[in-house]
């Protein structure tokens, strides 16, 4: 994929400010470990990191760039064009004679990605990021107009974080390529409290630090002279579908199958995530396929991967959310795909010894063993391929968790899956409460998603409930899913695609009334969909979410730093709480009383200590990084 960072600045010769430029570059390297450069002018300058994945559309080295009319226009990219074809077709020769290419398939020896974009630009202006299809972050400057384009795809599967101040704007793939500029202050913006000790209630763009923002999903954000600007170019729309039960579970697959074969080119090396679940073997089972067709039924065997831990014999207690172990499903999976298969089996020590990496590769708040096994299961996955497939979004976008069929969970107000108990933000000290106000946030930004989603006039108010409720999984949790995904694989310059995130597949479905939706149980559509490839124990498991560490000694470590924080207050961040009611929770949370902590949000189902995550990587955030909190 690579990683991109940027400075735009109406006063100040950048030209003069080349090492800052350079450094900030030099922040993206686990981003693009194969090179890059820089591309600096007085007003506007852009640094690269290529990784090299042997796909198509990876592009050079340098930023593009080209003159027209007098001034110069340049690119920076991260992702990649699912419709490379169809746009080098639509804007053959635009450009020729100003240092582009005649045709954007022609633009670079491996078809840069980047200038068909240009291309696109130059015939169209900002209408063109429209026309783009995939996952991709861009940074466009025009000289000609004095106008910085911020783009990200419809899902925000690619990362594009911007801080704007008087004259300019710094923009990075990452927090840290801002971070390395001298204008850039880390401040801890304490309104945002709710969403440090809770991320899945973020909302798009926001970020914990003042001045740092994220641009939104399927936007792009504008700065000229005059000022900034946000415009959104897509959303979902909603209208009745027609087509019958047959019809639609072909379409599905179709679409699937589509979004695979452009998201896993036979000409790269590749691996898949594979728990032996439906998703993730779904788009394993795609991805096999398209290649024997591509290599004429030959050509080596896909690379799947799956996580297990080392105690899991010992100490894996089912639970609603993850009611079994990955491994045993994951292989049978493999061995009727014949695939090449992996069980990475991680130990506590394991995932202990990578912590501070992930929070490197996060520069935000982290998630602890949820972020340190996937660290590690990418870094082995990356030994083997430079690119990586994920069933991430399916459950989003089908309808695959407990909520979705528990009519008391869709009937209460807020978040269904939010939980009525306690919350971390509830232990904050009290004038730092009144400045947040956790509990009524919480119940704001519900109420701004439902006010954005796309209604269908005449709908029946258990469908239009449906509705409402797969969009706040799509618009609030998903980012965060995202998120965690893009920071662990490109620690390792890993790049994962994520199919199910396929817009045209995402729009169809979309519209697809619930109760077809769900016929034959959990994601029944997908499940008809997709059930002459996959195994008959793939079709019939269970829900079973992304695992996670069940382990007395990771839990008893979680206790300690959260019962230091609170009885010692020599943490950083130890004067935002409460910190007797705090020492309170963390005894009931050490005595397992789950009387009390009943109805407790936690994070995928997990036990009663994983709830102090957040406590705790949130302090490491705060010391680590020297983020100011005043």
């Amino acid at each position: 994929m690579s990683g991109f960072v940027g400075w735009v600045d109406f006063d100040r010769d950048l030209t003069a400010r080349v090492p800052v430029v350079e450094a900030m570059t030099a922040t993206m390297a686990s981003r693009g470990p194969d090179g890059g450069g820089t591309w600096v002018t007085p007003r506007a300058a852009l640094g690269l990191r290529r990784l090299r994945h042997g796909g198509p559309g990876a592009g050079g080295f340098l930023p593009a760039h080209l003159a027209v009319g007098g001034s110069e226009l340049a690119a920076v990219m991260i992702g990649a064009l699912d419709n490379r074809d169809a746009l080098a077709e639509a804007f053959v020769g635009v450009g020729a004679g100003a240092g582009l290419a005649p045709t954007g398939r022609e633009a670079a020896p491996d078809g840069d990605d980047t200038q068909l974009v240009l291309a696109a630009y130059l015939a169209l202006g900002i209408e063109a990021f429209a026309r783009l299809d995939g996952s991709f972050a861009i940074a466009l400057w025009d000289g000609r107009a004095r106008a910085l384009h911020l783009v990200r795809d419809r899902f925000g599967v690619r990362p594009l974080y911007y801080h704007s101040y008087a004259s300019g704007c710094l923009f990075a793939s990452e927090p840290k390529g801002i971070m390395a500029n001298p204008l850039f202050e880390a401040r801890l913006d304490l309104t945002m409290l709710p969403i440090v000790l809770q991320p899945r209630m973020a909302a798009a763009g926001e970020t914990p630090l003042k001045n740092l923002h994220e641009v939104p999903p399927a936007s792009v954000v504008s700065l000229c002279p005059e000022g900034l600007g946000q415009r959104r170019y897509w959303r979902l729309e909603s209208a009745p579908h027609t087509d019958d039960a047959g019809t639609t579970t072909q379409t599905v697959r179709d679409l699937l199958a589509r979004a695979v074969a452009r998201q896993a080119p036979e000409e790269a090396k590749l691996a898949a995530m594979l728990s032996g679940g439906l998703d993730s073997t779904s788009v394993a089972a795609l991805a096999v396929a398209a290649r024997r067709v591509a290599n004429g039924g030959g050509g080596d065997p896909l690379s799947t991967w799956c996580l297990a831990f080392e105690g899991d014999t010992r100490h894996f207690q089912a639970s609603e959310l993850r009611p079994d172990v990955d491994a045993p499903f994951a292989a049978m999976a493999a061995r009727h795909l014949a695939t090449r298969h992996t069980t990475l089996t991680a130990s506590t020590e394991d995932l202990l010894a990578v912590l501070p990496a992930t929070r490197r590769a996060r520069d935000l708040p982290a998630w602890g063993q949820f972020d340190a096994s996937m660290y590690r299961l990418f870094a082995a996955m990356r030994g083997s391929a430079r690119l990586g497939l994920s069933g991430e979004a399916a459950d989003e976008i089908f309808g695959g968790y407990p909520h979705f069929f528990k009519p008391e969970l869709l009937a209460r107000d807020g978040f269904p899956w939010a939980g009525d108990g306690v919350r971390l933000a509830d232990y904050l000290a009290p004038d730092v409460a009144r400045l947040c106000e956790p509990r009524t946030q919480e119940a704001e930004r519900c109420r701004a998603l439902l006010a954005d989603v796309p209604r269908l006039a005449g709908e029946p108010a258990a469908e239009a409930r449906m509705r409402e409720v797969l969009y706040l999984g799509m618009a609030g949790p998903l980012s965060v899913i995202l998120d965690r995904k893009d920071r662990m694989s490109m620690a390792h310059g890993l790049e994962l695609r994520v199919p199910f995130l396929d817009h045209h597949l995402v729009q169809y479905v979309w519209n697809v009334p619930w109760s077809m939706k769900a016929d034959g149980g959990t994601k029944g559509l997908l499940k008809r969909a997709m059930a002459d490839l996959l195994p008959p124990d793939t079709l019939t498991r269970r829900k079973s979410a992304y695992p996670h560490v069940q382990h007395p000694d990771y839990d008893a470590g979680l206790l300690r730093a959260a019962r230091a924080l609170a009885l010692d207050g020599g943490s950083p961040v130890a004067e935002l709480f409460d910190l007797p009611r705090l020492a309170g929770l963390v005894e009931d949370i050490s005595r397992g009383n789950a009387a009390r902590l009943s109805g407790t949000m936690l994070p995928g189902g997990a036990s009663l200590p994983h709830m102090l995550i957040q406590l705790v990587e949130f302090s490491e955030w705060v010391k680590d990084y020297g983020i100011s909190l005043r």
